[in-house]
């Protein structure tokens, strides 16, 4: 595939491309067709022409028909399964993903590298490894749009979204909001770079050195008074958070479901919506005693307490 269409970092956007052009040249193959037989019979069978006008031959019967109109639903229904596919193939990140989390808000894209290192609308990354961005929306819907990669995400305020990819070219390469979200959208751009692990390391290493989300998160959740309850030797009734993080939790309502980041977001702000079987409905909502970002760090604490294995 011809680099001069557009850069890629990426076997995943060969993939894409490959798709887009069989996708372009049937569907241009069709409307060539269409405007040909439109053509045609217009002037043939023009009014007043001396054209054939009885009953077609035999060979032009409905079964023809019905085989033409078959083998085009056919061939677009297995374009659908290889777009399909293709998505579906890269809808799971593998384990052992660099985790890099990514705060959206107008008009910026505020980036926390695994080690803490934090960046304003600069993505860096390592090639050769996956890497997973969790991503979430401080006000409105943006969308995470790495064109080199062929990749794009919504990034919702108050849920959050998911992106891998594993790069393969080091260079620079656009980073770019997607959705309108608002007068200065068009200022939403970044860079994304690309590196190799080596470059990588060596570009971490030189950055000022901060807590990682996680430990940022443990310092909040002291600060707020968590382990007033949450601890194991607390005299309150609560939940323990070791190993809540990717485990079924039976509710209160018998419902059960899996402790994700969804979860754990909703039981910080809405702490009555999933009431954990076998306690009372005792913990205060911290919604408007901190903010997104906050948020993001305490779920990464409370994800570091999961059993190696199941921090995904």
């Amino acid at each position: 595939m011809s680099e001069d269409f557009a850069p890629k970092a990426s076997s995943y956007a060969d993939q894409w491309d490959w798709l887009f052009f069989v996708l372009v040249t049937v569907s241009a193959i069709v409307v060539a067709a269409v405007l040909v037989a439109i053509v045609v019979f217009s002037i043939r069978y023009r009014k007043g022409a001396a054209a054939f006008r009885k009953d077609l031959p035999g060979a032009f019967s409905n079964r023809l028909e019905y085989g033409w109109t078959t083998a085009t639903a056919l061939g677009f229904l297995a374009m659908f399964w290889w777009a399909a596919a293709t998505q579906l193939h890269h809808a799971v990140p593998p384990e052992g993903a660099v985790e890099i989390h990514v705060l959206a808000k107008q008009w910026m894209w505020k980036i926390q590298q695994p080690n803490g290192v934090q960046e304003i609308n600069e993505l860096h990354a390592p090639t050769g490894q996956p890497v997973e961005l969790i991503m979430t929306s401080e006000d409105v819907i943006h969308s995470m749009f790495l064109p080199a990669l062929r990749l794009k995400q919504d990034v919702l305020p108050g849920r959050y979204t998911y992106l891998w990819f594993n790069g393969d070219k080091p260079g620079v390469y656009h980073l770019l909001c997607a959705e309108y979200c608002g007068t200065a959208h068009s200022r939403m751009t970044g860079r994304f770079i690309l590196m190799s692990p080596v470059d990588y390391s060596r570009w971490s290493a030189r950055q000022p050195q901060a807590d990682n989300a996680a430990k940022q998160g443990e310092g909040l959740f002291n600060s707020l008074g968590c382990t007033g309850c949450h601890a194991q030797n607390s005299s309150v009734h609560a939940p323990d958070l070791h190993n809540v993080y990717g485990r079924p939790v039976q509710l209160a309502d018998g419902r059960s479901v899996v402790a994700d980041e969804a979860y754990l977001r909703d039981s910080i702000l809405l702490p009555g919506k999933d009431v954990v079987a076998g306690f009372d409905p005792i913990m205060p909502s911290f919604r408007g005693q901190v903010n997104e970002e906050q948020i993001m760090q305490l779920i990464a604490y409370l994800k570091s307490l999961a059993a190696p294995g199941r921090n995904k």
